[in-house]
Parts: structure tokens; sequence; C-alpha cells
């Protein structure tokens, strides 16, 4: 019979072996390793090109915020502006008005009633005077209620007085609201039509 010795053979099949698994491992190693540094560069591109996306909106913020100040600072001019310009048309409106006023109570004034004094006060004038008769106040009060640019005369008092003549007299104090806008009205008709050539 002859014998064979398989010791050395399988030893060598061990070695063989242990060597195809030691270069899997390391094959397996290498693998793993290039897959987490391929992995955390991705992660990492992605967490800068983030980064930069956040950066540009932070910074776009602070630009708009600037511009939302510059927005309220220039809402603020114009709202200055706008107050400026409603003083300036008020004093405008305002300033023919006393002309209007005269013009009406000249118009409206009865033969016999004189006036003393005439005060404004805001949305009011306050009317003094003498006439000869009641009935004359009354003309009167009734001629400013039809009046374009005043409303609501208030007759406030009458003093029956006799003057230094022995003639009998009627002190009146009269209040009658005025019509802003009437009193526009009027003012844009006054104007003079424009020269033709």
């Amino acid at each position: 019979m002859i014998k064979v010795n398989l010791l050395p053979h399988r030893q060598i099949k061990r070695a063989e072996r242990q060597r195809e698994f030691g270069l899997m491992a390391s094959l397996v190693a290498i693998a793993a390793a290039a897959i987490l540094f391929v992995s955390w560069s991705y992660i990492h591109n992605k967490i800068q090109t983030q980064q930069a996306r956040n950066q540009r909106l932070q910074d776009e913020m602070v630009r708009l915020d600037k511009e939302i100040a510059v927005i309220a600072s220039l809402k603020e001019q114009i709202k200055h502006v706008l107050e400026r310009k409603q003083i300036v048309e008020g004093l405008q409106s305002d300033r023919n008005q006393a002309v209007l006023i005269l013009d009406e109570l000249a118009r409206k004034l009865p033969e016999g009633v004189f006036l003393k004094s005439v005060k404004q006060l805001q949305d009011e004038i306050e009317l003094k005077g003498i006439a000869d008769t009641n009935a004359r106040i009354a003309t009167l009060v009734h001629n400013l209620s039809e009046s374009a640019i005043m409303h609501s005369p208030n007759l406030v008092e009458i003093k029956a007085n006799t003057n230094a003549l022995g003639i009998k007299e009627y002190e009146f104090v009269l209040r009658v609201s005025l019509q802003r806008e009437a009193a526009k009205e009027d003012l844009s008709k006054q104007k003079p039509a424009p020269a033709k050539g």
C-alpha cells in the first residue's frame, strides 16, 4: 500500500485560503474606505453648498432690511410732504375767503343795517351791528340763510337802545357758519377766463 502524505498539501491550501481572505478583507476595507470618502465628500459638498445658499440669503435679507428702512424713511418724507401740501392748499383756499365773505355780506346786508364788527371764529363768523328795526335784522337772517357760502344764521342777542339823537335802534349779535366747499366752488367760478390769442 502506498502512503501519501497530505499534510503539506492541506497547509498549502490553508495558507492560500488565508491569503485570499486577507486579500478580500483588504479589498473590502479599501472599498469601504473609498465609499466612506466619497460619501463624506458628497455630504461635505452639499453642506458647503447649503451654507453658501444660507449666506446668500442672509446677505439678501440684510440688503432688503436696508431697502425697507429706506422705503420707510421715504414714506415718512412723503407723509410730511403731503401734510405740507394740505396746509398750503388750505392756505390757498383760505386766502381769498375774507374777500368772498365781505363781498357776500355786502350783497346780503339790507338797507338800514350797519355792521360794527365782523369776527371769524374758525368756521363761524360773528357779526355785531345796529339796525333801524327788528324787521331789518330778520331780513338779514333770511338773506344769510340763502347765501352760497354761509348757512345756519343764529341770532345770539338783540338789545333795544336809544342813540344820542334820541332815535331808537337795535344792537344785535349774529353768528353764521361757513360752507368751505361752497366757498371753494365760488372761488373757482370767479377765476378769470384765459385770454384768447
